[in-house]
């Protein structure tokens, strides 16, 4: 055999050996891609996203498009060959597991906490909604979940309004966890409640809770890095009471990136004309009950399924602004938001036309 084949076969045989080693060598990444992006204007599954009772609405036009990223699952087991794909593609990003999924975090546990930041999503774009609308919403803080084999098991339950702790009234959901670290582990700390059932019982007949109970809790020791100090098992969240009914019917969709979005289609059905005039916009961003927009992750993966939808402007959190203007997808325009006030300016001014000044994401 002339040398050149047999240097040539040798190669290749190299080669095919890589590749194979590559198939069955697994690395410690994740992937994520664009996900489906959908019309919070419009239907999901043959029904309205946004369905409003007990209040007028209006008629909407355009798209006010929530979008999402796909992620590979916590037990993916992601070889060589597929990671320098994903790394090599210019639509795909390829991370460290322990990114997405910190701490040994299994699928089921990622699903519920996604599930749980999803409906907190929707609570807050209601409020965030109504309260620029002027219109009133009943607010106070809960036990939003209670943490298997710690003191608060079967002593506080999910919905418990928390009324003071030590005596001290609670005003807001981080006002409980200064409020028990102020103690050392091993103490007693005292909360003021008004029972899930009670408060339930309440709302239905639309009147306001007053029957409490105070229960004392013994304080165990945190385990997690940050740092000993005292818990009870709880993470406290807020509940709120509206006017007239707002439904978000979304499913298979988790995170609490969507909050703006939601929050702009409400204002939108609950306000006469279009936000849009008739344009396609998209957009991403927490929100908060006072209507501060924050970051979320996979920026640069939702501008991609966004303008592959259609989208013409995007509605960028200002903290996710410079990575996502690093490589933006052509023909999209990033604008930049802090608040809801930010992206119903923006609004505005895209449904006149008048988009010259618009505040626009730069890299800097």
């Amino acid at each position: 055999m002339p040398r050149r084949t047999a240097t040539m076969l040798a190669s290749t045989l190299m080669l095919v050996a890589l590749l194979c080693a590559g198939v069955f060598i697994n690395v410690p990444y994740a992937e994520m891609s664009p996900g489906p992006t959908v019309n919070t204007l419009g239907e999901h599954d043959g029904e309205p996203v946004l369905q409003i009772s007990g209040r007028k609405t209006y008629g909407t036009s355009g798209h006010l498009n929530m979008t999402t990223v796909r992620v590979t699952s916590a037990d993916y087991k992601m070889n060589l060959v597929e990671a320098v794909y994903g790394w090599l593609a210019h639509d795909n990003r390829v991370v460290p597991h322990d990114t997405l999924y910190p701490d040994g975090k299994t699928e089921e546990q990622s699903t519920q906490e996604n599930a749980e930041e999803f409906s907190q999503s929707q609570e807050s774009a209601k409020v965030a909604a109504l309260k620029k609308l002027d219109v009133p919403v009943r607010s106070w803080v809960i036990v939003s979940t209670v943490v298997k084999d710690t003191p608060a098991e079967g002593r506080l339950h999910a919905g418990d309004v928390i009324k003071a702790v030590d005596g001290t009234a609670v005003k807001e959901p981080a006002d409980v966890a200064k409020l028990v670290t102020k103690h050392k582990p091993g103490q007693k700390v005292a909360f003021t409640i008004v029972p899930a059932k009670e408060q339930a019982a309440a709302e239905k007949a639309n009147r306001t809770a007053t029957k409490t109970q105070d229960v004392t809790i013994t304080t165990a020791t945190s385990d997690d890095s940050g740092g000993k100090r005292a818990i009870v098992g709880i993470s406290a969240g807020t509940d709120h009471t509206f006017p007239f009914t707002v439904d978000i019917k979304l499913a298979d969709v988790g995170g609490p990136s969507a909050g703006l979005m939601f929050a702009l289609g409400i204002y939108d059905k609950l306000t006469p004309g279009s936000l849009t005039g008739g344009r396609f916009v998209a957009g991403t961003g927490t929100i908060d009950d006072n209507g501060k927009v924050g970051p979320i992750g996979g920026i640069e993966m939702k501008t991609v399924g966004a303008r592959d939808k259609g989208a013409q402007y995007f509605l960028t959190p200002a903290d996710n602004c410079a990575a996502a203007a690093d490589d933006p997808p052509k023909g999209l325009t990033l604008v930049k938001v802090n608040t809801i006030d930010d992206a119903l300016g923006a609004l505005k001014d895209i449904r006149s036309g008048d988009t010259a000044d618009l505040p626009k994401c730069t890299t800097k």
